[in-house]
């Protein structure tokens, strides 16, 4: 009986031996796992996705709360209406991204390039936007600004009302001629 646990004394100490290899080889299997979770569920919250190539993918909706991307290509990707609430994209590369009604609420985005990007309606709220490029980007709908600090914003552009604008630049004719009577048929005329 002793020489059988003897026998396999040469294979245990193989597998205890192999193990450490085995554990430092999966940290790229776990991204590759995780970039195809993505695209099969459009989903991979709180994943690790640093680093990884994505260029040109539509992920429109996808759930990528608290995701690490950072320094993820994400060119011309497609991020319609998706939620990377609490994700950390420092020195993401998302040039020419289109994100509408996204939401980047509480991002990281430090040193994100957004260069020819489309941002339409995005949820910035609580987001770190430290050495961000919007160089060419289209952003309507959302409270982004370059070279501003963390003071409140204060509009400072005049209000006009419509009487001054008319003192501006006054009509130039009614908008109906008093010179020609509208015909409206008899069928739509009250009666008397």
């Amino acid at each position: 009986m002793r020489r059988r646990y003897l026998a396999l004394l040469p294979w245990l100490s193989a597998l205890l031996l192999a193990t450490p290899v085995l554990a430092e080889e999966p940290f790229v299997d776990v991204r590759e796992f995780n970039i195809r979770r993505l695209l099969i569920t459009n989903a991979c919250f709180s994943c690790n996705l640093a680093g990884v190539d994505l260029s040109g993918i539509h992920l429109i909706g996808a759930d990528l709360r608290k995701a690490d991307l950072t320094a993820a290509n994400l060119s011309g990707v497609n991020l319609e209406g998706a939620d990377l609430t609490g994700a950390d994209l420092t020195a993401a590369n998302l040039s020419g991204a289109f994100l509408t009604n996204a939401s980047l609420a509480g991002a990281d985005l430090d040193y994100a390039n957004f260069a020819e990007a489309q941002l339409y309606f995005v949820d910035v709220t609580g987001a770190s936007m430290e050495g961000l490029n919007l160089a060419g980007a289209t952003v309507i709908g959302t409270p982004i600004s370059v070279g501003g600090g963390d003071e409140e914003y204060e509009d400072l552009s005049p209000t006009i009302s419509p009487e001054e604008i008319w003192q501006i630049h006054p009509p130039s004719a009614p908008l109906f001629p008093s010179n020609e009577l509208i015909d409206v048929p008899e069928q739509v005329l009250p009666l008397s």
